[in-house]
C-alpha cells in the first residue's frame, strides 16, 4: 500500500508540474498590450509590446525621451492626472491561478496595496526619491509596515535593519538613525534598493539606478542588483541609456527611440548582431578600445522617421 501510495503522490506531483510549466510559459508576469502615453499634444508612447517572464531581467534602453521611465511610471500607477494612458499593462500576481488583472483599471487603493507588495521601483536619483528629514531606517521601516499590520515596533525596525545588512551598508543597527545626507551616494542607492526589496516583491522596476555614481561605485551596485536578482529569483525591468551597463545585467532587451520599441532580442544576439537601423547607430556610437581616436565619434544615424523608426512592424 506504502508503494502504491508514494507513485500516486509523485504521479500527482509531476502532472501538476507539467501543467505549472505550461500555464508559466503562456503567461508572463507583466504583460503589456499597445501601451499608449500622452501629455497633451505629445505623445511620449506610441503602442508598444512588452512581456517580462518570471525571474527574467528585461533590460530597456534607449535615449533620453524615448519614454523608457514614462513606461515605468505607468506600470507603477504614478504618472498623475495629466497623462491620457491606452492600451493594457496585465500583471499575473501571487495568485498564479487567478486571472490576470490590468494595472490600468485598478483603483487607486487596489494599485497601493500591490506597489511595494509585488511591484517595487528603484527611482533614478535617490536624494529626491528618500525624505531627507526622516531617518532612513525608519523610511525602510515604513515600506514594510505599509503593507503588513503586524510588522510594528520592534518588528518592524529588525526587519529594516537585516534589509539594511543585506545591501551591505556597515553598522546598519547604529546607523539606522542617521538621515539621507549622512550616507554617500553609492549608500543612498542601497538604501533604495532595501527599500524595494524589503517586501520582497516578484517584479523590480529599476529605473537607471547608477546614473549618478562613479564607474567603481557603479559597479558595487550593479554586482549587489545581480546577487539579490538571483538570490530571490526576481523579475527585473531594467532601464538605462548604458548598453554596457544593460550588458551586464539583461537576459532579454528591448530597445525604444521616440516612444516606440524598435527591437527586441536575446542580449548577446542583439548587442552582437543588432537588426534596426537604430541600434546599430547605438552601439556604433560607443567608444571602445579599438575606436580609431583620430575619427569623430559616430553619431546616430539618419533613420527615416516614417518607413523605418515608427513602422509598427519595426519591433
Amino acid at each position: 500500500m506504502g508503494a502504491i501510495l508514494y507513485l500516486l503522490v509523485l504521479q500527482h506531483v509531476l502532472r501538476e508540474c507539467r501543467l505549472r510549466m505550461q500555464y508559466d510559459g503562456l503567461m508572463p508576469l507583466l504583460d503589456i498590450h499597445d501601451l499608449q502615453i500622452r501629455f497633451g499634444s505629445a505623445e511620449a508612447v506610441r503602442g508598444i509590446n512588452l512581456q517580462v517572464d518570471e525571474g527574467e531581467v528585461l533590460g530597456l534602453v534607449g535615449e533620453s525621451g524615448s519614454g523608457k521611465s514614462a513606461t515605468a511610471m505607468a506600470i507603477m500607477g504614478l504618472l498623475g492626472p495629466a497623462a491620457q494612458i491606452a492600451g493594457q499593462i496585465l500583471w499575473h500576481g501571487e495568485d498564479r491561478a487567478s486571472r490576470s488583472i490590468d494595472l490600468l483599471r485598478q483603483e487607486p487603493d487596489a494599485l497601493r496595496r500591490l506597489r511595494g507588495r509585488e511591484i517595487a521601483m528603484i527611482f533614478q536619483e535617490p536624494m529626491t526619491a528618500l525624505n531627507p528629514v526622516m531617518q532612513i531606517g525608519k523610511q525602510v521601516a515604513e515600506c514594510a509596515t505599509a503593507h503588513s499590520g503586524a510588522w510594528t515596533g520592534r518588528e518592524a525596525k529588525r526587519r529594516a535593519v537585516a534589509a539594511l545588512e543585506a545591501v551591505a551598508i556597515p553598522e546598519a543597527s547604529r546607523r539606522y538613525s542617521d538621515y539621507p545626507h549622512q550616507f554617500s551616494g553609492g549608500q543612498r542607492q542601497r538604501i533604495m534598493i532595501a527599500m524595494a526589496l524589503i517586501n520582497r516583491p516578484r517584479l523590480l522596476i529599476a529605473d537607471e539606478p547608477t546614473t549618478a555614481l562613479d564607474v567603481t561605485v557603479q559597479a558595487q551596485v550593479l554586482m549587489l542588483l545581480k546577487e539579490l536578482q538571483q538570490e530571490h529569483g526576481l523579475a527585473m525591468l531594467f532601464i538605462s541609456h548604458d548598453l554596457a551597463v544593460v550588458s551586464q545585467m539583461a537576459t532579454r532587451v528591448a530597445v525604444m527611440r521616440g516612444g516606440l520599441v524598435v527591437e527586441t532580442g536575446d542580449c548577446a544576439q542583439l548587442l552582437t548582431r543588432p537588426e534596426h537601423a537604430y541600434t546599430r547607430s547605438l552601439l556604433a556610437a560607443a567608444p571602445t578600445l579599438h575606436t580609431n581616436r583620430d575619427q569623430p565619434l559616430v553619431t546616430l544615424e539618419s533613420i527615416s522617421m516614417k518607413t523605418e523608426l515608427y513602422s509598427p512592424h519595426a519591433e
